[in-house]
């Protein structure tokens, strides 16, 4: 119906603008007022973009045989004969001092014989698809959407991007339509999650003249084809931390999903970082001495997150912040300007007076704690960050949705609030995104968390 009323009122202006031509070759100019005012009012209903809807997401949980514990880590990093006594102890180090817990998910190269302990192309394939599948599976159940309706596929991988490609995957299992259109965000990290959101609600704010009304997000990434087999101690990082994780959600701009879906879209944020060098080189995929390929995370990071996360806030804040706090930033930036040789250092605004909950990117640990310095935020705030990490490991871009799945297993958002979905990404990029809860939110079937949510917090 508003696809008719959009035409019809194109056809409108269209009309009298031609009639307006008419009228003044005749010299009569009393219908231009007329025109003008319904071409700005044309103009304003195509102009306002339509509201952004989560209808739902899911998260994918792999098989409990997959739980990688700390004793299978350490068996499997002995077996593999790749790495040094000195790795090991450092990558055992890392590992009892990341956050992460005993139940983490590993991909199934890890557990086979000891003569298939090295990935391959075939092991990261179902890897991808079955995170990727089972998450689908379980959204599309609960949407009861039939994958014909589907008309974008957005698929994010940081570092995986295979031929035929991962929305190809999708498209051919699904038997998706074949105008559906489909993107894939590679080498994106851990911010791809935020920005394929982003991504899709503008492809869905502006085809205002199409048919177009639900897009598919598929966040994952892919340990089988990051696994790192060298002895360069930064590269050997990724191997502690990261962990086999994936989300699908559905995006929708139909007005008339607003009263089932969960939340809508109140802002989106992205801010890239890449011209300042040390910013651009914290994450690098790159080639050892030996040219095996990892991705080496320099001592840099958790710095150049903080840093980078002051400049996001610094576009985002006047967005969301309330008037109050506002005016005490603006004062304490007039104050520390004219002591510019003193202490007095701009305060930091209270996020918490703009955001009911926060779903931060857990990188790790160290990330964690120096998100909650910058913000201020306190140790309640960050929970289930911290908590996500244990359960679940880094698993990438996906670990917000994990968050997210974590807030309603404890029956904590409510209509009306307002959360903040913020995520760190190689290049260096910062994502946020602002969403409001559209009802009471409570445990469905497939969360993550439903069986173990009575254990946390820690």
């Amino acid at each position: 119906m508003v696809k008719s009323l959009r035409h019809i009122l194109s056809f409108l202006a269209a009309f009298l603008s031609f009639l307006l031509l008419f009228l003044h070759s005749s010299t009569i100019f009393v219908s231009f007022p007329i025109f003008s005012l319904i071409s700005f009012l044309y103009y304003l209903f195509i102009t306002i973009p339509s509201p952004i809807y989560l209808l739902n997401y899911s998260c994918f949980k792999p098989n409990p045989t997959l739980k990688c514990t700390y004793n299978i880590s350490k068996n499997f990093i002995h077996q593999s004969n790749h790495f040094t006594q000195q790795s090991q102890d450092f990558m055992s180090k890392i590992f009892l001092n990341s956050g992460l817990g005993e139940e983490t998910y590993a991909p199934e190269f890890i557990f086979q014989s000891i003569t298939n302990h090295e990935p391959n192309l075939q092991s990261a394939i179902h890897e991808a698809q079955e995170g990727m599948f089972s998450s689908i599976d379980s959204l599309l159940l609960k949407t009861r959407i039939d994958p014909s309706c589907i008309d974008i596929v957005i698929v994010t991988s940081g570092c995986f991007s295979p031929s035929p490609s991962l929305s190809s995957f999708i498209v051919n299992h699904y038997k998706l339509r074949p105008d559906v259109k489909t993107y894939n965000l590679s080498s994106m990290g851990c911010s791809a999650g935020v920005i394929s959101i982003d991504l899709a609600a503008k492809l869905l704010k502006r085809r205002i003249f199409d048919n177009v009304k639900y897009a598919l997000v598929v966040v994952t990434e892919n340990i089988s084809s990051n696994w790192y087999i060298g002895d360069n101690r930064p590269m050997l990082v990724t191997n502690c931390l990261f962990r086999v994780g994936c989300a699908s959600a559905l995006i929708t701009n139909d007005p008339n999903c607003r009263r089932v879906a969960k939340m809508e879209l109140v802002d989106s944020l992205r801010t890239h970082h890449g011209a300042d060098n040390r910013s651009y080189q914290a994450a690098f995929q790159e080639e050892d001495d030996k040219g095996i390929t990892g991705i080496s995370l320099s001592k840099d990071l958790v710095h150049v997150a903080g840093g980078n996360l002051r400049e996001h806030m610094r576009i985002l804040g006047p967005r969301v912040l309330p008037l109050s706090q506002l005016v005490l930033y603006a004062y304490s930036m007039v104050v520390s300007t004219l002591w510019r040789g003193g202490d007095s250092k701009p305060v930091v605004p209270d996020f918490k007076t703009a955001f009911k909950h926060f779903c931060i990117h857990t990188g790790g640990k160290k990330v964690i704690e120096q998100v909650d310095r910058v913000l201020r935020l306190g140790e309640e705030v960050t929970e289930p960050a911290r908590m996500s990490l244990h359960r679940f490991g880094n698993t990438s871009s996906s670990l917000v949705f994990y968050e997210l799945a974590y807030f309603e297993a404890k029956g904590r958002v409510r209509r009306g609030d307002r959360m903040w979905m913020l995520g760190f990404g190689t290049g260096f990029k910062v994502g946020s995104l602002v969403w409001k809860s559209l009802s009471d939110i409570t445990i469905e079937s497939d969360n993550p968390w439903k069986d173990c949510i009575h254990k946390y917090p820690l």
